[in-house]
């Protein structure tokens, strides 16, 4: 097993696709948090692990277009979720893996790719995804793109439950229980200000 994962074999997925009901109805990814949008803290926690980063966003494409990265929006319509946007991504990279992580995440692991990327490989996994010590944090995973048609499939019957859908295939978790605070996420205008307060993001 290699140390570390081909760096061209993994694009990393940066969901921006939800409606942010809890923010408001704001775009979560361009909401301020230390003077930048959220979205400028997760690429930059982001780009030095990955060669490509796209970013899924179902409104202001062209604003998230300005990060210079590919902007794809779900196929799907009425914001189905974060497995829409998995979808998306899959459609249009040619990497082997996708890593996905939400927007609204500014701490994320700054080792989330290798952790993640050494569990698949040790299992021989189709899915690896982040495990904080207390609960599986579903939408930071590492996922086949070989896997698309199972998705097309599980959408198209109507089925939007992540969990539900990696039960269905060879799933391990990656143990990030010494650094569970790097997977809180800003829902609400309230969870900034309290970031804000705490001096986050680390």
């Amino acid at each position: 097993m290699s140390d570390h994962p081909s760096r061209g074999s993994i694009t990393a997925v940066i969901l921006a696709g939800g409606k942010a009901r809890r923010m408001g109805g704001q775009d979560k990814g361009l909401v301020e948090l230390a003077g930048q949008p959220l979205i400028e803290h997760v690429i930059a926690r982001i780009a030095p692990q990955v060669n490509q980063i796209l970013i899924n966003a179902n409104r202001n494409t062209e604003q998230y277009a300005r990060y210079g990265h590919p902007v794809v929006s779900d196929t799907l319509s009425d914001f189905q979720g974060p497995l829409a946007g998995f979808l998306a991504a899959m459609q249009q990279v040619e990497s082997d893996f996708i890593v996905t992580l939400p927007c609204d995440g500014p701490c994320l692991p700054a080792d989330l790719v290798n952790r993640l990327y050494h569990a698949q490989q040790a299992a021989g996994a189709e899915i690896a995804v982040a495990h904080d010590g207390n609960r599986m944090q579903p939408v930071y995973a590492l996922i086949s793109t070989r896997l698309q048609p199972s998705l097309e499939e599980f959408l198209a019957a109507g089925e939007r439950k992540i969990d539900w859908w990696y039960r269905k295939h060879n799933t391990v978790t990656a143990d990030f229980s010494d650094i569970p605070d790097t997977f809180l996420n800003i829902n609400t205008l309230e969870e900034r200000d309290r970031f804000r307060e705490a001096g986050q993001p680390g």
